[in-house]
């Protein structure tokens, strides 16, 4: 994305644009020649919306790779995510709304169980409760650090935020978490020689950690990942003019937003009907919305083909309401491929429909990978489908004389 040609094109409008991101939603068949979880929904409404939709398949980083959450969640925003990396733990950080320094080095952490021998039997200690989070997170805030302040915050379920706030602290450090089962979890490393002193206070933290959960089943051991400063990027108003609400559910979705200057809205309740109710109570007060599913992605992870169709069907039957609020213009996608058939993300494209009144429809009645790869958008970078959603906004004046 150039955002210097997009600042140049970009006019006044007062059109509104709506981001739906079912995460995880690409998927495949479970056998061979059959359908994958988008293609077995019963979903009439999106597959009314594609038939009035320009369709496609975005790869969120690049053809081949796999993405995490927020690179995936980068590129649909219109940011280049091999320009704009960012580890998970500053966006877990924002999505709590933890007062990040612009020197805390955070991470996020992961509950996990491993046996007697140290080896990990499950990476996210069987989704624990909530409530059982906080409680282990009280045990974590007794670790002291030498020359740093030690700050452990629950975010969801199994998920945690560690943040180091001190002098002279990299964030260039390996994950601990080696992405599979019976083998111990990994040490951190510095990537250079300035986060020479976070690894070490990294390690110690979790060695103590080690030591407090050691009789806590199953959650008895922690990994952590992503690793970063918060860094200082164009938000949506400077780089898109846009006034910009993030509706999502859980805290790291709704980091990414706040990192990006949006709006975040809280949402009473977690269903995804909660999140539809959010949006027309706000309906009148920004130009773009994100909306956020999570479950599409959580039952890909936990190989559970059926629920993750179901998930589906629950977004289909909301849809309506928010083509009641008459955007001018719609994209539906997510920000990765998790199939049920791997139980983890891949690097599979992502089938993705952009609604306007001035889109060239394929008119293709179904949403589904295989529909996706014959529409008209082909196969380009998530990146491209911000500029692509300013354009049919009546939102970019012309190029050149």
């Amino acid at each position: 994305m150039d955002f210097k040609l997009v600042k140049d094109l970009l006019v006044p409008a007062q059109t509104k644009i709506a981001m739906v991101v079912m995460d995880g939603l690409g998927g495949l068949p479970m056998e061979p020649g059959g359908k994958t979880e988008l293609e077995s929904a019963r979903k009439p409404n999106l597959d009314a919306l594609a038939a009035q939709s320009a369709l496609g398949l975005a790869d969120p980083v690049a053809p081949g790779i796999t993405p995490g959450s927020g690179p995936g969640h980068l590129g649909i925003f219109g940011y280049d995510p091999l320009q704009f990396e960012i580890g998970r733990g500053v966006l877990e950080a924002l999505g709590i709304d933890f007062d990040l320094g612009p020197n805390d080095v955070a991470a996020r952490g992961n509950f996990c169980s491993v046996d007697a021998d140290g080896k990990l039997t499950d990476r996210r200690a069987g989704r624990i409760a909530t409530e059982l989070n906080v409680e282990l997170v009280k045990l974590l805030r007794t670790i002291k650090l030498e020359g740093v302040q030690v700050f452990v915050e629950t975010v969801k379920d199994y998920r945690f935020v560690l943040v180091l706030r001190g002098d002279n602290l990299g964030d260039a450090l390996s994950e601990t978490d080696p992405q599979r089962l019976g083998v111990p979890a990994l040490p951190v490393h510095a990537l250079n020689s300035a986060s020479e002193k976070s690894a070490q206070l990294a390690n110690q933290f979790i060695e103590q950690a080690r030591k407090l959960l050691a009789d806590k089943h199953p959650a008895n051991m922690v990994l952590l990942r992503g690793f970063a400063k918060r860094p200082a990027w164009p938000n949506y108003e400077q780089a898109f003019g846009l006034r910009a609400a993030a509706i999502a559910v859980y805290p790291m979705y709704r980091g990414l937003g706040k990192l990006l200057g949006m709006k975040t809205i809280k949402v009473d309740g977690e269903a995804i009907a909660d999140e539809f109710t959010t949006l027309e109570k706000n309906w009148n007060d920004f130009d773009f919305f994100y909306l956020h599913v999570k479950k599409t992605d959580s039952y890909g992870e936990d190989g559970n083909f059926a629920a993750k169709v179901h998930v589906i069907e629950e977004l289909d039957a909301q849809l309506p309401r928010l083509l009641a609020l008459k955007p001018d213009v719609v994209i539906v996608g997510g920000d990765h491929s998790t199939p049920a058939l791997l139980k983890s993300h891949s690097w599979h494209p992502v089938p993705v429909m952009l609604y306007s009144e001035f889109v060239r429809a394929d008119g293709i009645a179904e949403y589904g990978e295989r529909a996706c790869a014959r529409g008209s958008l082909g196969r380009l970078p998530s990146k491209d489908l911000m500029p692509i959603a300013l354009a049919n906004a009546q939102r970019f004046t012309k190029f050149g004389a």
